[in-house]
């Protein structure tokens, strides 16, 4: 009875959240289209209502450790479900994804999301992509920010291995900033494929920073290490077996 009753508060939520999605693109929309503040405000907005529901429908709360970075650098995250996308945007100013060309067309997302400064990216032609945002920046057409990458190309849920893609390492080379990884447990509450949302404590952990001047090798040991090592540690938190 009680595993029904969560199934049907979490089939709930989940409705909920895409019909927010779509209101808080409608009601943003005038203030998106005067400036990408507008946006960026509208996708904060987004966020915090997908945080407060969550927690009052299926009692999955959701905590953010460590220090957000403010300043322009490039994330590097762990990425389990929909829920650590959320999470870490909203726990910084000015974030930025590198996102897949095809979601450029997705409703109300893809347009906020090249509003808010997203890089849109065919396979094997990010640097292209990063070089142009780069040059915005420095131009004045596009702000500063702080550059989300997941370093494993797509959500991976708990306990499985996916090798960490050089792409990271390439964007940490080229950009010369800072880099900050970033752990998480999401994917034991918030799965990968199904419906049911699990009570418990969801976590995006900032872990320190990484400064530029590593070589590519050295970086992405370090990264990955670092990462999975947090990572484990927080999905052990909320009960997940982590083997050895």
């Amino acid at each position: 009875m009680r595993y029904a009753l969560q199934w049907l508060l979490s089939l709930i939520f989940i409705i909920q959240m895409y019909i927010a999605m779509l209101v808080v693109g409608v009601l943003y929309l005038p203030y998106a289209l005067i400036t990408p503040d507008g946006a960026l405000a509208g996708c904060h907005a987004y966020c915090r209502w997908v945080i407060f529901s969550l927690r009052v429908l299926t009692g999955m709360r959701c905590e953010v450790r460590g220090t957000p970075p403010t300043h322009p650098v490039l994330i590097a995250a762990k990425h389990q479900s929909f829920l650590d996308i959320l999470m870490i945007f909203h726990a910084v100013p000015r974030g930025r994804f590198i996102m897949k060309k095809e979601l450029v067309y997705a409703p109300v997302l893809g347009w906020f999301g090249l509003r808010i400064g997203c890089v849109p990216v065919d396979r094997g032609k990010r640097g292209v992509a990063i070089t142009k945002m780069m040059a915005a920046v420095k131009s004045g057409a596009q702000k500063a920010g702080q550059l989300i990458i997941y370093s494993q190309g797509t959500r991976v849920a708990p306990g499985v291995k996916v090798p960490y893609k050089v792409g990271t390492a390439a964007l940490y080379l080229q950009l010369g900033q800072d880099c900050v990884p970033v752990a998480t447990n999401v994917g034991v509450l918030w799965p990968k494929r199904g419906i049911l949302r699990k009570r418990g404590l969801a976590v995006v952990e900032f872990l320190p920073t990484i400064p530029p001047g590593l070589t590519s090798a050295a970086f992405m040991e370090r990264l990955e290490r670092e990462v999975e090592t947090a990572s484990d540690a927080v999905m052990a938190e909320a009960g997940f077996r982590v083997s050895d």
